[in-house]
């Protein structure tokens, strides 16, 4: 079974940063389209960086949130800096079809728990 797992929110201060780790398993990462999105209080989920051959982010996140994973031991992370008030949402980890366009809306995959992140200005 495709199991993911986000972990490493918490309360921090504009301006700050934070790392955001996904523990996965039963699939391969270059089996899927590997993403991060995320769900601000009263807006529709969003996808914000999504990696196969190549790695996007959303305009929002560009030059802030670095996307990385590590498939020896099966983890994705998401470093995020320069931490916004607009940023505070529940963060999800996600592995969506090969070629799938995170970057826009996505209902087909699979998504762990999130972890919320509060930025406070």
């Amino acid at each position: 079974d495709v199991q993911l797992q986000a972990s490493g929110g918490g309360s921090v201060q504009a301006g700050e940063s934070l790392r955001l780790s996904c523990a996965t398993s039963g699939f391969k990462f270059d089996d899927y389209t590997i993403g991060w999105f995320r769900q601000a209080p009263g807006k529709e989920r969003e996808g914000i960086s999504c990696s196969d051959d190549s790695t996007y982010y959303a305009d929002s996140v560009k030059g802030r949130f670095t996307f990385s994973s590590d498939t020896a031991t099966n983890m994705l992370y998401l470093q995020m800096h320069s931490l916004k008030s607009e940023d505070t949402a529940v963060y999800y980890c996600a592995a969506l079809p090969y070629g799938s366009n995170c970057l826009q809306p996505v209902s087909i995959g699979y998504w762990g728990q999130g972890t919320l992140v509060t930025v406070s200005s």
